[in-house]
């Protein structure tokens, strides 16, 4: 029996790991590109994947559409989920990673560079003012997160998810909501778990936001698309130094901090 991690897990140590959905679809998308599960072939019914995870059944659910939003898997009524026959042609994926396998994160952040700054390019040139609206309403977030010391995790995402909305390209909106299902939570997950200069961080972070949603609210593509691209440059840097930073201490219930 191959027993994910227990959702009883103490706050720290759920942090430092993606959610029990995203641990048992990337399981399950190895064992498909590993041919295990084979092109066409049905998935254990959810029964089985219960069982043998040691998880709820809302967590297979949540996995299996994970899977079916990568195009891995396909469901037949009745039927149960099947593994997409044309999976090998067709898939785009990428692999799990952490915050610790510095050459994917290299290459990830370079993806996500071209593709952020295209998607503040465009926003500039297209946004409306609902768009704005939007963009504005995730950084007055972020900065009413960063006043009463929280992380502004689900603020941050819908700031680029608004920038990204903004150009009005379903493909990039697309593609952009597979990177933050499978890609931005290692970024997020490291700024959970590190304490040093947290704070300096996020006032950082939230500077090139400024940066960022100034150039989009003055119609100003080129500037837009440098301070995004400018904006992951740091991300990248600060990525490193998270790196070097001790682990936050594992707090019990109250919030007091372990000795």
């Amino acid at each position: 029996m191959t027993t994910l991690p227990s959702s009883s897990e103490s706050t720290a140590t759920a942090a430092a790991r993606p959610s029990l959905p995203a641990d048992l679809a990337a399981l399950l998308a190895e064992q498909i590109h590993q041919g295990v599960l084979a092109p066409g072939a049905r998935l254990p019914t959810e029964k089985v994947l219960v069982e043998t995870h040691g998880v709820s059944r809302a967590v297979v659910r949540e996995a299996i559409a994970r899977l079916k939003s990568e195009g891995l898997v396909t469901s037949q009524q009745g039927s149960g989920a099947f593994v997409d026959p044309n999976v090998r042609k067709n898939a785009f994926r990428i692999g799990a990673i952490t915050a610790q396998d510095s050459q994917d994160l290299e290459h990830i952040l370079e993806l996500m560079l071209s593709i952020e700054g295209t998607a503040a390019r465009l926003a500039a040139a297209r946004r409306t003012s609902d768009d704005l609206k939007r963009i504005r309403q995730g950084l007055v977030g972020m900065e009413y997160a960063i006043l009463n010391d929280q992380l502004g995790d689900e603020e941050d995402y819908a700031f680029h998810l608004a920038i990204v909305q903004a150009t009005h390209n379903p493909h990039l909106v697309s593609l952009s909501e597979y990177l933050e299902a499978n890609v931005r939570h290692v970024i997020r997950s490291a700024r959970r778990n590190t304490a040093r200069l947290y704070a300096q961080r996020m006032v950082a972070v939230q500077a090139e936001h400024q940066a960022i949603f100034q150039a989009i609210e003055a119609g100003d593509p080129q500037a837009a698309g440098a301070a995004a691209e400018q904006h992951l440059r740091q991300a990248a840097e600060r990525l490193r130094l998270y790196a070097a930073d001790p682990p936050l201490a594992a707090t019990d219930a109250s919030g007091a901090a372990d000795p």
